[in-house]
């Protein structure tokens, strides 16, 4: 695949998006997330925290381990939501970070990232990202991005949202982050599960100007969706 400048940078030099995997429920919007920007030629750091191991483990039956990590991430995005196989994915562009790293690449403002996206995002990593907490690579990474002033995006994932989770998220807003809850919608025509997580992996691109086509966009054509 002929690749731009957009994951290379205009010298050359790797530019990756870093997509970090917190512990919530809704991992399949992770691996659309990843399968798509490795699909647009771009380059991926991926963070998948301890608690994300163990919902990934629960709602895939998928380990995923720092001295195996190359396999299960070809395990985890060979099959989706509905535990259909998809395309074998090229994994040469994504770089594994431990979520322990605090020396890793991407805890550095000097690191040369694109942006990151949090998805999915507990509400204990929205608390610890708007509270500068930094307590693992996924948080610090996060506050990083921030600082630097590069995209960030939050795809919240819980339901009810307390107060207290409801000020941490305008806090991110304010800071300069998308908040994007992990909200499908239904007028692009879902046909099953995967086109619901598709839809709000494809928003979570749109938020960064990733191109995709992992949804029917909205035209004004009423009932557009069912043809």
């Amino acid at each position: 695949m002929e690749r731009d400048n957009r994951s290379t940078g205009g010298d050359g030099g790797r530019r990756p998006w870093v997509v970090g995997v917190s512990g919530a429920s809704g991992t399949p919007y992770a691996a659309a997330v990843v399968r798509a920007l490795l699909h647009a030629g771009e380059a991926v750091d991926l963070v998948v925290s301890r608690a994300a191991r163990l919902t990934i483990l629960d709602e895939t039956g998928a380990p995923f381990r720092d001295a195996h990590w190359r396999a299960d991430l070809a395990r985890w995005l060979g099959t989706d939501a509905s535990g259909a196989p998809t395309p074998e994915p090229d994994l040469d562009s994504v770089r594994h970070w431990s979520p322990g790293d605090l020396a890793a690449g991407p805890s550095s403002g000097s690191y040369p990232a694109r942006g990151m996206l949090v998805v999915p995002a507990s509400t204990a990593a929205v608390a610890g990202i708007a509270l500068g907490l930094s307590k693992d690579l996924l948080q610090r990474t996060a506050s990083v991005t921030l600082k630097e002033r590069r995209p960030l995006v939050v795809v919240v994932r819980e339901t009810p949202l307390a107060g207290q989770t409801l000020r941490h998220l305008v806090t991110l807003d304010e800071a300069g982050a998308v908040v994007l809850p992990a909200a499908p919608a239904f007028y692009a025509g879902a046909r099953g599960i995967q086109d619901l997580v598709d839809f709000v992996a494809g928003r979570t691109l749109d938020a960064v100007g990733v191109p995709h086509k992992l949804y029917r966009r909205w035209e004004g054509d009423i009932g557009g969706g069912r043809a």
